[in-house]
């Protein structure tokens, strides 16, 4: 089969190699799955470059998120087990992990609904516990973490305001949902954030960015607020004031989705039920703005890490059905 290999560490376009390679072999507890579609996610840049904090083994194939077929030819979406990521034509999983892929999605979506839409549904709701009538701040609204964010608050009935960088960004957060859209690189998010909510600021603020766009969340954030911290796309960890969340009396939360998994895998499933029955619905519907085929896979991940890309690029290989 095919698959992408990474042998050393480094820039995904310089490091990822497309090679023949035999079928992956199953281990105790893994299934065999033939790749619909994969997702690509920043976790799959950061593995490249040797950044992330699960490091498998070289050579390994990245690709964290799929929409496989079994054996027995159902649908499923999966976390493969690595070093066999998804970037190739079959992957192995855990089966215990598998989960159904909604019908009212094809692969591409259905591949996109997991890390992300669970990310976001434990980010605002188990960790902020956003309710109706609240406002929501999301940075980088038109990317794969921040679009899933932005539906999902409006599907809980919050105000959202997505901040995203330049106009074709802006237009995508726009057709999201977004209610008001702030574009960093044209006008001063503080401002416009206050302007917005008459000087209240947002109730919960989702971050997968860090860096400045943390520095301008503490500034917005509304009394009893919640900041969410999801990832540091940007490059830089904050280290938080603590003085400051008391005196304006707001919470950090973290959220590392991934444990779920191991500390409480019930509620990975509860949640993907929630999740399907909005996609059901159509309150969501993860946002495909690109579909590659394997041979694509490199140049679509440098481009993730770049940080030119909005919504989700799905990888699908000769010969599926995207």
């Amino acid at each position: 089969m095919q698959a992408w290999q990474v042998h050393e560490n480094g820039e995904p376009s310089e490091v990822m190699r497309l090679a023949d390679v035999a079928q992956p072999v199953p281990g105790e507890g893994q299934v065999l799955l033939k790749v619909r579609a994969a997702n690509i996610n920043f976790p799959d840049v950061l593995m490249c470059r040797g950044h992330y904090q699960v490091r498998p083994p070289l050579p390994f194939t990245p690709g964290v998120e799929i929409c496989g077929e079994t054996e027995d030819g159902r649908r499923v979406i999966a976390n493969p087990a690595l070093p066999h990521g998804g970037f190739a034509e079959y992957a192995v999983a855990d089966a215990a992990a598998l989960l159904s892929a909604p019908d009212s999605l094809d692969d591409a979506e259905a591949a996109a609904l997991h890390i992300g839409y669970q990310t976001g549904w434990f980010g605002l709701h188990r960790r902020a516990h956003l309710e109706a009538g609240e406002t929501l701040l999301v940075h980088a609204a038109a990317g794969g973490v921040g679009s899933a964010a932005v539906q999902l608050g409006k599907a809980a009935g919050a105000t959202v305001i997505g901040v995203v960088g330049g106009a074709e960004k802006a237009a995508v957060a726009r057709e999201l949902g977004c209610d008001v859209v702030v574009d960093r690189r044209s006008q001063d998010v503080v401002s416009a954030v206050k302007e917005a909510t008459g000087g209240r600021g947002a109730d919960v603020i989702y971050d997968p960015v860090g860096g400045e766009a943390y520095t301008q969340s503490t500034k917005v954030v509304a009394f009893e607020g919640r900041i969410v911290v999801v990832g540091f796309a940007g490059g830089t960890i904050p280290s938080p004031g603590l003085n400051h969340a008391l005196v304006k009396n707001y919470a950090i939360l973290g959220l590392h989705w991934g444990l779920y998994n191991t500390k409480n895998p019930k509620l990975v499933q509860h949640c993907h039920e929630q999740l399907t029955e909005l996609a059901a619905r159509g309150a969501i519907k993860p946002l495909i703005s690109e579909r590659v085929p394997l041979a694509g896979a490199a140049d679509a991940v440098q481009r993730l890490g770049d940080g030119v890309t909005t919504g989700r690029i799905a990888v699908v290989p000769t010969g599926a059905q995207a």
